[in-house]
């Protein structure tokens, strides 16, 4: 199986209910906005049946026929967790929940199968065990290819994945996660896992909700039409994020390039990274994202922008890091 190092997210599209301030792609907008994806390479699209309430499913999935694009030239991705409805079973990851949920997102994309089917996050009052085999059953069906994770701990995913393997299961192969150069919590605990674990790790919004883009700086927090203007959203420390983006601002000038490509560049070179999701709401938008597989940042450039960035060492992290001195014999 082979996807495009981005991936094209939906999030934007339709802009019902919650997710209005995240954008309001209309059908013919996102019709323009796949087909400019998969000119330029994008086999790999990012979805959710909570995404504007099921209309991003369902706007998705006709833009695929308006292009007359095959299932087989695209790998599509979506998720089960999130509130559908009112009803009191609409929401998590019981065995109820998830057979209903894919069923609904196969009708509203117009598709035979998912490719991708990512548990949204967690779901505590739903044993793992019944999870994991309802996932097993949609695997079996022919709904579903391959499944993945999101928002979840790194012990909860070996649980999982331990479990599913005892049991001849279908097992995650791959983990979606917040992760920028704003944001370098999942390299803690989470890409370790998934290193160790032949895991791939998708990054979602990798320009930190759009604090990232470029319109916000340190004597210009504020420019107009960006998400965080009425939501901010994910978090992440803003003092630091403007010394990240004073230094991104510098390498990108010497690349003659926008402080979003190096944010895109920066997160897809990273140890365990499959493949970046982008979002825009404009062609503009989601050609100069696309341009940062263009970007090759020098290994003191990477360096200099991981400094910035650095984790603030957390225990046991940083006992293990001391105790690593004397490891090996040294060299004389």
């Amino acid at each position: 199986m082979l996807l495009s190092e981005l991936c094209f997210g939906t999030m934007t599209f339709g802009g019902r209910g919650y997710w209005k301030a995240i954008g309001e792609l209309s059908e013919s907008d996102v019709t323009q906005l796949v087909k400019t994806a998969i000119e330029n390479g994008i086999n790999f699209f990012d979805t959710a049946n909570a995404y504007s309430e099921g209309l991003a499913e369902t706007l998705f999935g006709k833009a695929l026929k308006n292009l007359g694009v095959s299932h087989q030239n695209v790998f599509v991705a979506t998720k089960v967790r999130l509130r559908m409805g009112a009803g009191a079973n609409q929401v998590g990851l019981s065995k109820l929940h998830i057979l209903d949920s894919v069923d609904d997102s196969l009708q509203r994309l117009g598709l035979s199968h998912i490719d991708m089917l990512y548990i949204h996050g967690v779901d505590p009052i739903t044993a793992l065990e019944e999870t994991m085999r309802a996932l097993e059953d949609v695997v079996r069906a022919g709904k579903v290819r391959y499944l993945g994770v999101s928002n979840h701990p790194a012990w909860m995913v070996v649980k999982a994945n331990n479990f599913a393997a005892a049991n001849g299961w279908s097992k995650f192969v791959a983990s979606q996660n917040f992760y920028s150069i704003a944001s370098r919590d999942i390299e803690r605990e989470i890409v370790p896992m998934a290193l160790s674990e032949n895991i791939g790790i998708m990054p979602w919004s990798p320009l930190a909700g759009g604090f990232l883009s470029g319109k916000f700086r340190r004597d210009n927090k504020t420019e107009g039409n960006n998400r965080r203007d009425n939501f901010d959203f994910p978090p992440i420390n803003k003092d630091k994020a403007y010394d990240i983006i004073d230094v991104m601002a510098r390498i990108g000038e010497t690349h003659g390039t926008s402080v979003a490509r190096v944010a895109l560049a920066w997160t897809k070179n990273k140890p365990g990274v499959t493949s970046v999701i982008i979002g825009a709401k404009s062609q503009e938008q989601l050609l100069d994202n696309i341009a940062c597989t263009q970007l090759q940042l020098t290994a003191e450039e990477m360096k200099e922008l991981d400094s910035v960035s650095a984790l603030t060492p957390e225990y046991p992290g940083w006992m293990v890091d001391r105790q690593m001195t004397g490891r090996f014999p040294e060299a004389k």
